[in-house]
């Protein structure tokens, strides 16, 4: 497993220390070259190469009532992914990243985690092995999303299970739910936070569900092992990485959360899991597929640009 390289983040303060500008006027963008150099293991740190990885899944939880979509929507959206139609699709062209969609079995929805697993043990596993099959070794950093009919209710579970609480505490409007819709999504969540009590995160996505979220799950621990930063969406890809923690604590280090999302639930995330580097934007998007992520993608290349290709003091003659 790739650690952080303390040397080269210390190179890379050293760095900050002399360019032309006052001691810690970039603000969290000093932060960002610094994690980016860490993980990169250079005092330098750039982008070449950014991947985007959207993974979508379909879920039997929907047979609750807790989406005002049907799950035929989910292939509907990867369609327009892969046609260019899509909010990511934009924005990665924009941002300069290579964008992949992985729908994952899509005609095969999960169970109803209601009544029984989402999942079984080898399901589980084997759409961890999608997620992680997906990330490209050459990568810079990795952007991650998800798109899936029914999965902010899932990742309400995923929190809930992860960190504790009632329903209540998790879920949110996602695609703008009514409160008889909001109500329905509690009550699914209750009725699978009573019926299943996993302990770790193999057994937690089994019990609650999304081959989209265990694909994250996979991608997070494979760009851990080959050293890539990674930058997680919203509330539902954060939910999802977050279940890592249940093994090992410190399993998102290498990752950043791209923005603060609308969904209630997130900020709550956000405070459980405290990372050293807050959310990079809030601007209160709440779409998924990767889009805040996206977003984010254009801060961090900011922050390298000016990292890598300011004047230092003596280059400059200032002083």
């Amino acid at each position: 497993m790739s650690r952080f390289d303390e040397a080269a983040a210390q190179a890379a303060r050293a760095r900050q220390a002399v360019l032309t500008k006052p001691a810690g006027s970039l603000g969290r963008l000093e932060d960002l070259a610094v994690f980016m150099a860490g993980w990169q293991g250079r005092e330098r740190p750039r982008i070449d190469r950014a991947q985007a990885l959207v993974f979508a899944g379909n879920h039997g939880v929907v047979a609750q009532g807790v989406n005002p979509f049907p799950a035929e929507v989910t292939a509907l959206m990867a369609q327009n992914f892969a046609a260019g139609g899509a909010a990511i699709n934009q924005l990665c062209r924009v941002a300069d990243a290579d964008l992949r969609v992985v729908p994952l079995d899509l005609d095969r929805p999960t169970a109803d985690f209601t009544t029984g697993p989402a999942m079984s043990a080898e399901e589980v596993v084997s759409a961890m092995q999608s997620g992680a099959d997906a990330v490209d070794p050459d990568a810079d950093v990795l952007l991650l999303g998800e798109m899936g009919i029914g999965n902010s209710t899932v990742a309400a579970a995923l929190a809930a299970a992860t960190f504790g609480g009632q329903a209540g505490d998790w879920i949110g409007p996602g695609t703008g739910a009514s409160a008889e819709i909001m109500a329905r999504k509690a009550d699914a969540v209750s009725r699978g936070l009573a019926l299943h009590a996993p302990s770790d995160t193999r057994g937690t996505l089994a019990a609650f569900g999304g081959r989209e979220q265990a694909a994250i799950c996979g991608a997070v621990m494979r760009a851990r092992d080959l050293g890539i930063p990674v930058l997680l969406d919203g509330f539902i890809c954060t939910a999802a990485a977050a279940v890592l923690t249940r093994d090992d604590p410190a399993a998102l280090a290498h990752c950043l959360i791209g923005h603060e999302s609308a969904e209630p639930g997130h900020r709550r995330l956000i405070e459980a899991l405290a990372l050293p580097i807050p959310p990079i934007l809030s601007l209160e998007m709440r779409l998924g597929e990767g889009s805040g992520a996206a977003v984010a993608l254009m801060v961090l290349r900011s922050a390298l640009a000016c990292h890598d290709g300011m004047a230092t003091f003596a280059e400059a003659v200032i002083g």
